[in-house]
């Protein structure tokens, strides 16, 4: 039995692979790429109103190990109130890959980024990032329905 379950899944394991390299973006992929874009983009922005047009409103986030909520509590008791306090907020070496399965997409994130504060004197902040998100389609429009993030520091050069 054991036998005849790897023979018949031995053609799908050798077939993996080449599927895997395959770099072409289905229309559903780019439109959630789309959505991922513009959120960084509205933080990029520092407008949190504009963040929060790209989750659907039961979406939950997760950062640095912690429960967030809804992204409404998110965005009021946490990321509003950093944006106020940023002169900047810049993104690099950003790297998205989404697979879309019917109406629910998964994505992940790399990328670096750099903060600067309002507060004279205060140094900018630089962090290396990795995010993954859950997507769902609803009417035929894109959102994040979970968001986790994570950072640190980057290593130093040597």
């Amino acid at each position: 039995m054991i036998i005849a379950v790897a023979a018949l899944a031995a053609p799908a394991l050798v077939a993996a692979p080449a599927l895997a390299q395959t770099t072409t973006q289905t229309t559903a992929e780019s439109e959630v790429v789309a959505v991922l874009d513009g959120y960084r983009g509205a933080l990029e922005a520092l407008s949190a109103s504009r963040s929060e047009t790209f989750f659907w409103p039961d979406a939950q986030v997760f950062e640095q190990g912690s429960a967030e909520g809804s992204i409404s509590q998110y965005l009021s008791h946490h990321l509003a109130p950093e944006l106020e306090e940023f002169s900047s907020f810049a993104f690099q070496d950003h790297v998205t890959k989404a697979t879309v399965v019917g109406d629910v997409a998964y994505a992940t994130e790399t990328y670096r980024f750099r903060i600067a504060f309002k507060t004279a004197g205060r140094a900018p902040v630089e962090r290396r990032g990795v995010a993954t998100s859950v997507l769902r389609q609803r009417d035929g429009e894109w959102r994040i329905v979970s968001y986790h993030s994570s950072t640190r520091a980057p290593r130093p050069a040597s």
